[in-house]
């Protein structure tokens, strides 16, 4: 098979590196990649999606697979399929889910799936009143697209509706921010539910947890994610069987009746509150940096997996009984501000591990940190701890100038390392 994956960082290098190690794969192509995926397969220079889809047409890529939010919001599985290319990932209408905040509120609320309670507007004065309603804490969210960071836990009413104002006037995230949801704040246990989904029927994937804040304890500013384990014991089988008849097969019966049948991953953030699973968010392509700890367990070929899924042929699929950390190694100034380029020296690759490249490029062979999250370490274990263990070995042979990490991944179900 030809593959091509649309995409640039640390989980678009993981699904190539999965896909690396099945027989059928001729190929693998990046648009456009980073500077490490160009060891794996070809980069590709191609910014217009029509002029993408020509090339895997004239190129015969069996499947694409889109990695990012972005392109999928902007249409690209519509403009892929007027090729009669097979691609995977939601339409454009359908990854509403993810890239529009009051879309996806007002759908849960339509099909009954449990959500904090909340109001949609773009009305400074109906926010007011609903926020004099609400206990604080409580969230103030943008409703598009804001690279995960349009989302505000408010900690007293005033602060709530500062962060109300910011957004309704576009100082704060421009035009995502032109609306808000605000919401009653949750409180409880946060945990990551992928399921790959044909349009009509699902697989589940191992429940993961990640970590977005960028130090140890849970401290210091949010992040895009700082590190993830899977499959996580906070999600017992009561519990992943409730998030599946509670929320994920309602949301695909709710988008087929929308006439937006639903093929791709669906990505549920799900708040666990005295056992019941609400719906925090949707995202609807895999995780970053979940995906790196779900590919290596996946125990089949994920191009077949994929490409029947794009097909609505989806089966059933099969787990390792292993558990994977990945650790993110970012550099100096992230996230505050950018960072100068920096030589990446890697030692060596410990058993039962391996590095995902993100934020790198290729100079005169050498691989640099170009700033943000660089890299994850990922470590693969029979148990959570034998798994951290590897990953933060991993990390011990990893070095470049200001490189930061947390010491704590998987702290919440972690007895010792």
């Amino acid at each position: 098979m030809k593959i091509l994956i649309i995409g640039s960082g640390g989980r678009e290098y993981s699904i190539a590196l999965k896909l690396k190690e099945e027989k059928n794969i001729e190929s693998i192509y990046f648009a456009p990649g980073n500077g490490a995926t160009s060891r794996i397969g070809q980069n590709l220079d191609i910014k217009d999606y029509k002029d993408l889809a020509k090339f895997a047409q004239e190129n015969e890529i069996d499947l694409t697979i889109v990695g990012p939010e972005a392109p999928l919001s902007d249409g690209v599985v519509d403009i892929f399929k007027t090729y009669n290319l097979n691609i995977f990932g939601p339409s454009k209408n359908a990854a509403r889910l993810e890239s529009s905040k009051a879309y996806m509120k007002d759908f849960l609320a339509k099909n009954n799936i449990k959500t904090a309670k909340y109001l949609n507007t773009d009305n400074k004065d109906e926010a007011y009143k609903f926020i004099d309603q609400l206990k604080t804490p409580l969230v103030v969210k943008a409703d598009g697209l804001c690279a995960g960071k349009g989302v505000i836990i408010c900690q007293d009413h005033q602060e709530a509706k500062n962060a109300v104002d910011d957004m309704l006037s576009g100082s704060s995230f421009g035009d995502a921010g032109k609306r808000v949801i605000i919401e009653e704040y949750l409180d409880g246990f946060e945990l990551s539910f992928f399921a790959i989904c044909d349009g009509k029927n699902f697989v589940s994937l191992p429940v993961a947890q990640d970590h977005k804040r960028l130090l140890d304890n849970d401290e210091g500013p949010n992040t895009g994610g700082m590190g993830a384990y899977a499959p996580s014991p906070l999600a017992n089988k009561n519990l992943i069987k409730k998030i599946e008849e509670e929320v994920v097969k309602p949301t695909l019966v709710g988008m087929q009746n929308e006439n937006e049948p639903f093929c791709g991953v669906l990505f549920v953030g799900v708040m666990v509150v005295e056992n019941e699973p609400y719906v925090l968010e949707f995202n609807v392509r895999f995780g970053d940096p979940e995906c790196e700890v779900l590919m290596p367990l996946i125990d089949e070929n994920l191009s077949e997996l994929l490409l029947d899924a794009s097909k609505g042929k989806l089966k059933d699929i099969k787990l390792k009984d292993n558990y994977a950390v990945g650790v993110v190694i970012a550099s100096e100034k992230y996230p505050y501000s950018s960072s100068k380029k920096e030589k990446i020296d890697v030692k060596q690759i410990p058993q039962n591990t391996h590095v995902i490249y993100a934020g790198v490029s290729e100079i005169d062979g050498e691989l640099y940190a170009d700033g943000g999250r660089v890299l994850v370490c990922v470590g693969y274990g029979k148990n959570i701890n034998e798994a951290a263990k590897n990953a933060y070995l991993l990390c011990d042979n990893i070095s470049f100038n200001g490189m930061q990490y947390r010491k704590d991944i998987a702290w919440q179900v972690l007895n010792e390392r």
